[in-house]
């Protein structure tokens, strides 16, 4: 059975694209995989953050992830687990200025400002390799956003194996779910589905109610054309496109079977179908969830028993590492 490793970052409740993009994945990967899911709570002090807001987000992911159906043992919050930082810090002295130079998410986030920002935001990436590599997991569910991130954490066991003269961190693979759903806002159909768009109607987020799914849809932003039969009709209608992909993801079909079911259709009367889905299958979700938010002691033994667990697999690999290195043990 092979090791997964994934990870979230609790910045506030998950929204649907969060959903389709990787906490579905993950409920159907521990089925036939050794899953590690982990709250990177770390990774949150890369951007600013409030002690509040951290703790309450933290919980707050927690319970919609378990509310997913995510397997309560096989989550964990990372600060919890020494061996990200103590393995981390090694990758930080393996890792080469210029491999971090090329990473493309760092310019994004740090935009024109990059000296005001902090030094974790530039060598986050090798924390992320240690994550991972703390577990020796072997395939990872990635976006094409993280691929150069998964590049560059098998360019550091590389040369970690061979500067020590060892073979002991194992190459990645990504998993890339075959129909992964790229989730667009619901006001600007250009833009990802966003927890800090400032916007609550852009995104639909797993604690929304029945009737706030269902305003949330109505008011999404449309064109005025009917829908088409054919996929080629949804050129330069970004709006209609993230509708239609939202519908064939939460339902498992194709955009082509949702446009052979809608096509010529107006989208007042999709829109009432999208919502009713939407609500169907997300309704229960966002209950559940509340429900889970009500018992934080249950949430924290949840995560503890996880970093439990985690601590058993990622203890005897970290510290072999240290030894490797030549740290007194």
């Amino acid at each position: 059975m092979q090791r997964v490793f994934s990870g979230i970052q609790p910045t506030g409740i998950p929204h649907l694209g969060n959903y389709l993009g990787a906490i579905r994945n993950w409920v159907t990967l521990q089925k036939d995989h050794d899953c590690f899911f982990c709250l990177v709570d770390m990774h949150t002090l890369t951007m600013p953050w409030t002690p509040r807001a951290l703790r309450e987000q933290t919980l707050g992911s927690t319970a919609c992830l378990l509310a997913s159906g995510i397997d309560p043992t096989r989550l964990y919050n990372q600060s919890a687990v020494s061996a990200h930082a103590r393995l981390g810090w090694i990758f930080d002295c393996v890792s080469r200025l210029g491999w971090l130079n090329r990473m493309t998410q760092f310019k994004d986030k740090a935009g024109k400002h990059r000296e005001n920002h902090s030094a974790g935001l530039y060598v986050y990436p090798n924390l992320m390799a240690a994550d991972i590599l703390a577990f020796h997991a072997t395939r990872v569910p990635v976006g094409d956003d993280q691929r150069q991130h998964l590049e560059l954490a098998n360019d550091i066991a590389q040369k970690f194996n061979h500067d020590m003269g060892v073979d002991f961190f194992p190459h990645i693979d990504p998993l890339i779910p075959p129909h992964a759903a790229r989730v667009m806002s619901l006001r600007d159909g250009s833009k990802k589905m966003s927890k800090s768009d400032p916007s609550a109607q852009s995104r639909l987020v797993l604690t929304d109610t029945a009737d706030e799914i269902a305003q949330k849809i109505r008011r999404a932003k449309t064109d005025p054309d009917a829908l088409p039969s054919e996929e080629a009709g949804l050129e330069g209608r970004p709006e209609a496109r993230n509708l239609l992909t939202i519908y064939a993801a939460m339902t498992d079909t194709t955009l082509s079977d949702v446009l052979a079911s809608f096509g010529g259709q107006g989208f007042g009367s999709f829109k009432s179908a999208l919502a009713d889905m939407l609500v169907e299958k997300l309704a229960p979700v966002a209950h559940e969830t509340r429900q889970l938010l009500k018992n934080e002691d249950h949430l924290l033994h949840v995560l503890r028993t996880g970093a439990e667990r985690a601590r058993s697999v990622s203890e005897p690999i970290v510290s072999e590492a240290e030894r490797l290195v030549g740290f007194l043990r």
